[in-house]
């Protein structure tokens, strides 16, 4: 990555996410919340279930990295892992509890790294040739494809909440 965030930086965002999905949230009702802006457009249900299933892989993949000492495992990607879960057909709210529970442990155990730990890495196979990722690449990831998400999720909700 060019110029990737720090640890604070990261940490910052990735603290950030539940509270802006819980903002933009927060009286909206479930059909709203279920309501997709147009064809072929993701409701705020949908994105929701898109972050998790990122999250789950993505941090999964942090979590690995820091218990063993330099893993190799194949990427899976979280489009292909939202069919094994049952995201996609929970409610908003009961979701969002979920999900910012997760995202509470990852917090707490990236918070606990010192410097060099951001820096373990793992071999991942599966995306071409072999590719070396550490844990602040994959940190960066989450927190730099959850923001374009954040402001799609607060869009659709504008966008939906506007027509009623």
């Amino acid at each position: 990555m060019a110029n990737p965030l720090t640890p604070e930086q990261l940490l910052t965002l990735l603290a950030e996410a539940p509270r802006r999905l819980m903002a933009a949230a927060a009286a909206v009702s479930p059909a709203l919340l279920r309501a997709a802006p147009g064809p072929d457009e993701w409701s705020a249900d949908d994105i929701l279930a898109h972050l998790r299933a990122c999250s789950d892989t993505w941090g999964g993949y942090i979590r690995r990295i820091l218990a063993k000492d330099h893993p190799t495992f194949r990427a899976v990607n979280p489009r292909t892992w939202i069919d094994q879960t049952d995201y996609p057909d929970l409610a908003f709210h009961p979701s969002l509890r979920a999900y910012t529970a997760q995202r509470a442990e990852l917090l707490s155990l990236l918070r606990s790294l010192p410097p060099a730990g951001w820096s373990r890495s793992a071999t991942v196979t599966g995306v071409g040739k072999p590719l070396e990722l550490t844990v602040q690449s994959y940190a960066d990831r989450l927190a730099v494809h959850e923001r374009s998400h954040l402001k799609q999720i607060e869009r659709t909700i504008t966008a939906i909440a506007s027509r009623m």
